[in-house]
């Protein structure tokens, strides 16, 4: 796990009433609509697809901690937000330096642990093709197949990998448990033998959906990966905004949501001998954002490392976040993307806070309410805080560190989301709906 570990140094223009309307939140969710977004070209007719599941590819890790895989297979563990009749995966090679050799891949809907639903397993294929070689450097995108995905349900997908291979694409901190079989592809057997769990997720970076639905993408550090959430059981603040999302609206709530955090990642930095923290937002942004399947919004939960891990008595500028604020918010309004800011928790107590870095949290967060630039803001800080010490996080939202949430950290956190923007989403003009 790495959550916020020592790092060694290494727009548009301002709607405040828009935004500040926006803000009120669920109160106004019945009776608000989203203004149609623009034009985009289209990918294929009748061709609708969003993204049911996500994580942030980032690798490679250092070489003593690399997984080895010798000809293996893989039954990735995963949790749907949305449903639909049809799916496709995405995987992943883009932080490998050598040829990825997928020998077969499956998916199907878990019925628990590492079996499956015999009635649900498909096997996977690319260009018509059972197996595929991703290039060093580059994703794959299987083929659809016809299943049909239940909303916030399991599914495992499975890839045989012949010969040596190095896990130098993943997301490293899954908090799902999948699974390693022995030796050999297992990927149509309905329980397979397991020769060790796992808690990452190599090479595997999207689930998509077919069916009219707006996708929306959670980019952030390890407070949106769910540092120190409970395991196995999706409570991270993106999993309780789904089912926010889908018992308040009904209908309206088939938004799928994508979970983009990457513990220990940064807005404005990366670096070269953290790489499983992942690239820095500026830089993942197109990967991890333009490139998902129907993205419609962003929720962007960003900058308390940036702050955590500049000088002590010398921090991060706040004009320098507020900068990569306004490159995130024109990158996305480019694309017809609203975004969503949410503000910095409270963290007095944490390891790495200062006098000093809290000017600059507190700072920032003004700008993100007050600047009118977001197309709605998530109050974080005013969800979490004390009453009693608003610098600190309230003793019944803590993990213990003073900066992480528990379980009802999250829900809380999942519960500052204002419901407006997403109101009638489930109905985006199909020039949308064909971008992918």
């Amino acid at each position: 796990m790495h959550e916020l570990s020592p790092v060694p140094p290494s727009g548009r223009s301002a709607r405040p009433a828009r935004r500040n309307f926006l803000r009120a939140g669920p109160l106004l969710a019945a009776s608000l609509a989203v203004p149609a977004l623009p034009a985009h070209a289209q990918s294929g007719a009748g061709e609708h697809w969003s993204a049911t599941w996500g994580a942030a590819p980032a690798g490679p890790p250092p070489s003593a901690s690399t997984q080895s895989f010798t000809s293996q297979t893989l039954r990735l563990v995963v949790h749907t937000s949305i449903g639909g009749n049809r799916v496709r995966v995405r995987f992943s090679n883009e932080m490998g330096g050598t040829p990825l050799r997928i020998g077969a891949a499956s998916i199907a809907v878990r019925s628990s642990s590492s079996a499956v639903l015999q009635s649900t397993l498909r096997p996977l294929a690319f260009g018509g093709q059972s197996a595929i070689t991703i290039p060093a450097g580059a994703p794959a995108l299987s083929d659809p197949v016809e299943l049909s995905v239940p909303a916030q349900a399991d599914l495992a997908i499975s890839l045989y990998l012949p010969g040596s291979v190095q896990a130098t694409t993943l997301h490293d901190m899954a908090l799902t448990s999948s699974y390693l079989s022995p030796a050999g592809d297992y990927t149509s057997s309905i329980a397979m033998p397991v020769s060790r769990t796992i808690t990452s997720w190599p090479f595997l970076t999207e689930v998509d959906v077919d069916g009219p639905a707006s996708t929306l993408v959670a980019i952030g550090d390890s407070l949106t990966d769910g540092a120190r959430s409970t395991g196995n059981v999706n409570r991270r603040w993106p999993d309780y905004l789904v089912r926010r999302l889908q018992g308040s609206l009904g209908a309206g709530g088939r938004i799928g949501v994508v979970n983009r955090g990457i513990s220990a990642n940064l807005l404005l930095n990366d670096y070269a001998t953290a790489l499983v923290a992942g690239h820095d937002v500026l830089e993942r942004f197109d990967r991890d954002v333009l490139a998902t399947a129907g993205v419609r919004y962003l929720a962007l939960l960003i900058g308390i490392n940036d702050i955590s891990y500049s000088p002590s008595s010398n921090p991060i500028p706040a004009a320098d976040l507020i900068a990569g604020y306004r490159q995130v918010i024109a990158r996305a309004h480019a694309h017809g993307i609203s975004v969503i800011g949410a503000t910095l928790p409270p963290w007095e107590g944490f390891v790495y806070y200062t006098p000093a870095r809290e000017a600059v949290r507190r700072a920032a967060n003004s700008w993100i309410r007050n600047s009118g630039e977001f197309d709605a803001v998530a109050d974080i800080e005013a969800a979490l805080r004390d009453p009693q010490d608003p610098a600190r996080i309230l003793p019944a939202y803590d993990s213990s560190d003073h900066l992480h949430p528990n379980d009802a950290g999250y829900q809380a956190i999942a519960s500052a989301f204002p419901l407006a923007p997403f109101v009638a989403a489930t109905t985006p003009p199909l020039d949308f709906l064909n971008r992918y």
